[in-house]
C-alpha cells in the first residue's frame, strides 16, 4: 500500500509530521481529518533507492526491541487496544526496519491473528523465547507484565553479551595491531636496513639474517599469505557449519584454559535467567527447556539441557541430570534442588543468574589482568626483537671502530 508524508496541525495548533498508509491520497487525507488534524502538506513518500540492497538497510537492534517492549507494555497497562498501540509505535519508530515490521504485525493482528503468531513471522527480531512468552501472556491475560519481564531479560542478556564481547575484543585488537605493525616493519622498514647492510662486506649476525630472510619472504609472498588466511577462515567457517565441527569447536571452547571457565559461567547465567523468566511467566517446563536449549549458544550445553528435559519426561527432577556434568557447579545444582522442593524454582533461578552475572564480571576483570602482561610480553618480544635484530650489525660496527 502506498505511503504518504504529511505535515498537519492539531486543534491546539501544534505542528505534527508523520507518515500514513492509504490506497490513495484522498483516502489518506480523510484518515487524517478523522484524527482531527488540519493537513498543511501531504505528498507520496519518496522511494528509497537502496531499498533493494539488503546490506544497506537498517537492522533492528536489541535496543530497539527493548524500547518497543517497554512502551508497548505501558500502553497495554493503560488500557489501549493492541492494534492502536502497535499503530502508534509503528508511526513513531525511528528505525525504518522496525517500523516496517510493526506495520506488518499490526496488519496481521487486524486480520485476526494473535500477537504471538504475528511476531512469529519475524524470527530475526522476535525469537522463540520472545514469541512463547508473548503467547503465554496473551493466554494468561498478563501481557503487560510479560512484556516488562521480557524487556528486563533482553537488557540483562545484552549486558552479559557485551561483557563477553569486551573480554574477547581487547586481546584480538592488541594482537591484530601488533601483526599489522610487524607486517609494516618487515615489508617497508627492513628493506631500507638491508640496502644499508649490503655495503658492510661481512656476514650479518644470525638474528639479523633471520629477520632479513623473513622480510624477503613477506615481500615476495604477502599475497599468498593473505589468500591462505582467507581460505583458512572460510574453511573454519564451513567446518563450524557441520554437525561434527560445531560440536568439536564448542567442546574445545569450554576446555580452553582462560576462556573456558568464563564461558561456563556465562552458560550458567544464561540458562538460569532464561529458564527462570519463562517459568515465572507461566510457560510449561518442557516447552521452556526446549527453548532454553535452542538459545544456549553452545551444542554441548544444548545437549545437557535436552538430557534434563528427557529426565523430566521420565518423572525425574531438574537437579539430578545437571549434577552429572562439569558445566553446572554443585552450588547451582543444590540451589535448583531447593527451589524445586520449595516450589520457588523461578526465584531461585533468578538469584543464581544474578550471582553468576557478578561472577562473569569478576572473571572478565581477572582475565583482563592476566592477559595484559602476556600481551605486553608479546608486543615487546616481537616488535622489540625485530628492532634489536636490525641494530645488531650497527652495534658490531661501532665495537670494531671503537676497538
Amino acid at each position: 500500500m502506498p505511503e504518504y508524508i504529511y505535515v498537519a496541525l492539531t486543534r491546539k495548533g501544534r505542528k505534527l509530521k508523520g507518515e500514513i498508509e492509504a490506497a490513495d491520497e484522498k483516502i489518506a487525507m480523510n484518515q487524517l481529518k478523522r484524527k482531527n488534524l488540519n493537513v498543511i502538506k501531504l505528498k507520496p513518500k519518496p522511494k528509497d533507492i537502496f531499498e533493494s540492497v539488503p546490506f544497506l538497510q537498517p537492522k533492528v537492534k536489541p535496543k530497539d526491541v527493548v524500547i518497543f517492549t517497554r512502551q508497548f507494555s505501558t500502553m497495554i497497562d493503560a488500557g489501549l487496544p493492541l492494534v492502536q498501540g502497535l499503530t502508534i509505535l509503528a508511526e513513531q519508530s525511528e528505525n525504518r526496519a522496525m517500523k516496517k515490521i510493526l506495520k506488518e504485525i499490526t496488519k496481521d493482528v487486524e486480520g485476526g491473528a494473535t500477537l504471538a503468531d504475528a511476531m512469529r513471522k519475524h524470527p530475526k527480531v522476535f525469537d522463540e523465547l520472545f514469541v512463547n512468552l508473548v503467547a503465554a501472556g496473551e493466554v494468561g491475560g498478563i501481557l503487560d507484565t510479560i512484556l516488562r519481564r521480557l524487556a528486563a531479560y533482553i537488557e540483562k542478556a545484552q549486558k552479559l553479551k557485551g561483557k563477553i564481547k569486551g573480554a574477547m575484543t581487547y586481546p584480538i585488537v592488541v594482537v591484530g595491531i601488533a601483526i599489522l605493525v610487524i607486517a609494516v616493519i618487515l615489508i617497508f622498514v627492513i628493506p631500507i636496513f638491508q640496502e644499508m647492510f649490503a655495503g658492510f662486506g661481512k656476514a650479518l649476525p644470525a638474528p639479523t639474517q633471520f629477520v632479513v630472510n623473513l622480510s624477503n619472504f613477506a615481500k615476495g609472498n604477502i599475497h599468498w599469505v593473505i589468500i591462505g588466511l582467507v581460505v583458512l577462515a572460510s574453511a573454519f567457517k564451513y567446518f563450524r557449519k557441520t554437525k561434527f565441527g560445531r560440536r568439536a569447536t564448542d567442546n574445545l571452547a569450554l576446555k580452553l584454559p582462560i576462556f573456558g571457565e568464563l564461558l561456563k559461567k556465562v552458560a550458567v547465567a544464561r540458562f538460569s535467567r532464561t529458564l527462570g523468566t519463562m517459568i515465572q511467566s507461566g510457560v510449561p517446563i518442557m516447552d521452556a527447556l526446549e527453548i532454553v536449549a535452542k538459545t544456549a549458544g553452545n551444542v554441548i550445553i544444548e545437549e545437557i539441557i535436552y538430557e534434563v528435559r528427557a529426565s523430566i519426561a521420565e518423572g525425574q527432577n531438574i537437579a539430578d541430570p545437571l549434577s552429572e556434568n562439569d558445566i553446572f557447579p554443585g552450588m547451582v545444582v543444590q540451589m535448583i534442588a531447593v527451589g524445586e522442593a520449595t516450589g520457588a524454582l523461578d526465584s531461585m533461578l533468578e538469584k543464581i543468574a544474578d550471582f553468576y552475572d557478578d561472577e562473569v564480571d569478576a572473571a572478565v576483570e581477572a582475565m583482563t589482568s592476566m592477559l595484559e602482561p602476556l600481551l605486553l610480553l608479546f608486543l615487546g618480544g616481537s616488535i622489540g626483537g625485530l628492532v634489536i635484530s636490525m641494530y645488531l650489525p650497527i652495534f658490531q660496527m661501532a665495537g670494531v671502530v671503537g676497538g
